[in-house]
């Protein structure tokens, strides 16, 4: 009678794995108690659970299976070939499990924890070596886990929760996130060494509109800001390439492609000049 029950009530093999893992999960710890007591009124005090509530997980677990975990002689049990079985895989979840808890709390510990940082690539090189450096002093013991991107990137990562907070350019205006200046950056208008331009120490940008530009991609914040002060210099910029980082822009400049107008450099590079 109790195998033929058992039969009507346990899980099909075409079951979906999610449902699977709905109906046995909650159990699991409930029979890895019992199994490493071997005793339901023990396993029950030790886990703080009714008896009543722990015999009926346990046969509700059979039942669902459709086999004998445990061989029940009195008030105790012993595992079955089939509930060994069960109990080391089982044994493996609530290891990996526990693992996982203890890897989210120490990751959100403010003294130990590990902060999701993104940052622009031009600003790789100085600005984020040096925030980190002096925020590390204070706390030495948090984590980084940094990322660089775009900035239109960053912001979707922001808001997704991946990142935790992320340095970029221009400031955004979003009223979903909370943003604060930290500095401003000058720009120069970087041209080749042997340019018409090149033994000026400033000029208007509005001198720059016939020339042929190399910028960053759509979507980054310096193509953004290079798009709006050239039309507030009544000009649109043409375009001769597109890329993802200010240094291979301006080793393209270097090589006569166009001009830039990029952050300075972290080390000075030979072929440009950088004007105001």
């Amino acid at each position: 009678m109790v195998h033929q029950q058992r039969s009507e009530a346990h899980l099909s093999p075409s079951s979906d794995t999610e449902d699977i893992v709905a109906m046995l999960a909650p159990r699991l710890a409930y029979f890895a108690g019992v199994a490493r007591t071997e005793h339901v009124t023990r396993a029950a005090q030790e886990m703080q659970v009714p008896q009543s509530t722990l015999s009926r997980a346990m046969v509700r677990l059979e039942q669902d299976l459709g086999v004998d975990l445990f061989a029940r002689r009195g008030r105790t049990v012993s595992l079955t070939p089939a509930g060994r079985t069960f109990l080391g895989s089982v044994e493996r979840a609530l290891a990996e499990i526990e693992r996982a808890a203890d890897e989210v709390r120490a990751d959100a510990d403010p003294a130990t924890g590990k902060v999701a940082f993104g940052f622009l690539h031009t600003m790789g090189s100085e600005t984020v070596p040096g925030l980190i450096r002096a925020f590390r002093a204070d706390h030495p013991r948090v984590r980084f886990s940094l990322v660089q991107n775009y900035g239109e990137a960053m912001i979707e990562r922001l808001r997704s929760g991946e990142l935790d907070l992320c340095l970029t350019s221009p400031v955004p205006d979003a009223p979903d996130l909370v943003a604060r200046r930290l500095d401003e950056q000058k720009l120069r208008l970087v041209v080749p060494a042997d340019h018409r331009l090149a033994s000026r120490k400033r000029v208007r940008l509005a001198e720059a509109a016939e020339e042929t530009f190399v910028t960053l991609e759509p979507g980054y914040g310096m193509r953004r800001i290079t798009d709006d002060l050239c039309r507030q210099a009544g000009f649109k910029p043409r375009i001769a390439f597109e890329g993802e980082e200010a240094e291979t822009l301006r080793g393209l400049v270097a090589a006569g492609l166009g001009v830039a107008l990029l952050p300075p450099p972290a080390v000075p590079r030979p072929g440009v000049a950088e004007l105001t």
